[in-house]
């Protein structure tokens, strides 16, 4: 027995952007004064949640209100690079096409960059026009709202839902979703530590390459069904 449907984040599961988007983050951080944020403070406290909550972090970190400028110098910077830089992560066509269940993505990006970074890492036809937002939904993850909204929308049921997740907050929005979930690590910079944090978060499982993708599924479906 398989799923009714996989659900993919984006960033840093389907495309590698979150060291970039860290890079960037950073460099701006630091030019307005949040000079003791490292990658770490990035990973830790940013990745998988929508920008707007992060930005609140942010400000909280600084301890003042952010320039009127900082998001737009951000977008900007990271719209730039990501025009000669984005890729797909290896494997993902292959895996995606080797697997029958359905599939779509539902990621914090807010939708139209997320289109468009799908299109740019030429994965759009993979998904079609099944591609949701938390821009979409009331709460952001690790709420469950835009993952029981993805399923809503494809018509199956949040049990028989599988999600893959590179994210602390996405594997608790799945779980609180009531789906199964399994961790991705292969565009983390300390596999071994996200790992474990995945994990500790309720992830079923977690891979590192998308080759063990297919097979990892075949497995959980089967746990499932057992």
């Amino acid at each position: 027995m398989s799923f009714d449907l996989v659900i993919y984040d984006c960033d840093g599961t389907l495309i590698d952007t979150e060291t970039l988007y860290g890079e960037i983050s950073l460099a701006i951080c630091r030019e307005i004064g949040l000079n003791h944020w490292t990658l770490d403070h990035y990973v830790e406290q940013l990745v998988g949640i929508p920008w707007a909550d992060g930005m609140k972090i942010i400000e909280s970190a600084l301890g003042r209100p952010l320039p009127a400028d900082f998001e737009t110098r951000i977008e900007d910077a990271v719209a730039r690079r990501l025009e000669t830089e984005l890729r797909a992560l290896p494997g993902v066509r292959e895996a995606l096409l080797a697997m029958a269940e359905r599939r779509c993505v539902a990621s914090s990006t807010v939708l139209e960059p997320l289109r468009r970074n799908l299109a740019l890492a030429g994965l759009s036809d993979l998904f079609g026009p099944h591609v949701f937002s938390a821009s979409q939904v009331a709460r952001g993850k690790p709420a469950p709202d835009v993952f029981l909204f993805a399923a809503s929308q494809m018509g199956a049921e949040a049990g028989r839902c599988l999600v893959l997740e590179d994210s602390v907050p996405g594997v608790l929005a799945a779980r609180a979703a009531g789906m199964q979930v399994a961790g991705f690590t292969g565009a983390s910079h300390d596999k071994r530590r996200m790992r474990e944090r995945l994990l500790a978060a309720g992830a079923a499982a977690v891979i590192d390459d998308y080759r063990d993708w297919p097979a990892e599924a075949a497995r959980l479906a089967s746990e499932r069904a057992a």
